[in-house]
C-alpha cells in the first residue's frame, strides 16, 4: 500500500511539473469591439509589454490573460 501511495504521489508530481514547466504561451483575450471580431491574441513566453503593443497594433483591444482556446469558432491570431 505504501508503494501504492508514494507511486501516485511521484506521478502527480511530475504531471504538475510538465504543465507548469511548458506554460510559457498564453492568449490575450480580445474585448467586443476588437478589429475584425478578433476574441484572442497569442504571446509566446511571458507576458511583456513588447507582446501586447504587438496585439494592440493587430487590433486587439486586451481585457486580460488565458491559455489559447483551440476551439475552431475562437478567432485567435498570431502577430509573430
Amino acid at each position: 500500500m505504501k508503494k501504492i501511495v508514494i507511486s501516485a504521489l511521484v506521478g502527480l508530481a511530475a504531471m504538475s511539473f510538465t504543465v507548469n514547466g511548458f506554460a510559457g504561451d498564453g492568449c490575450y483575450i480580445c474585448k467586443s469591439g476588437s478589429k475584425d471580431g478578433i476574441q484572442q491574441c497569442k504571446y509566446h513566453g511571458s507576458d511583456t509589454q513588447s507582446q501586447r503593443k504587438e496585439c494592440k497594433a493587430a487590433g486587439c483591444e486586451i481585457g486580460g490573460t488565458r491559455s489559447c482556446s483551440t476551439a475552431s469558432n475562437v478567432k485567435v491570431i498570431d502577430p509573430n
